[in-house]
């Protein structure tokens, strides 16, 4: 279950933010042997490009974000009991 939604979540990051298209379209489109034997790098670069639009997102909605935790915190409780 957490994979399907880790997919999702990319799916609608790179539906909804050029940056990741940008960077997606540039490690897809790579067909030199030098551009794949550094992998590594590039799911690193690919990560790091992910983790500041992420936490560019949530700077810009950190109410939400707030919200959101303290909801799921809510619903843990409940579903222990």
């Amino acid at each position: 279950m957490s994979a399907g939604t880790v997919m999702v979540l990319l799916l609608v990051l790179i539906a909804f933010d050029p940056r990741i298209r940008e960077q997606l379209s540039r490690r897809v489109a790579a067909h030199s042997s030098q551009e794949a034997a550094s992998v590594g790098r590039q799911a690193r670069d690919f990560a790091a490009v992910i983790a500041s639009t992420a936490r560019d997102t949530s700077r810009g909605h950190a109410q939400l974000l707030v919200f959101t935790l303290g909801a799921g915190v809510l619903v843990l409780f409940m579903l222990r009991t």
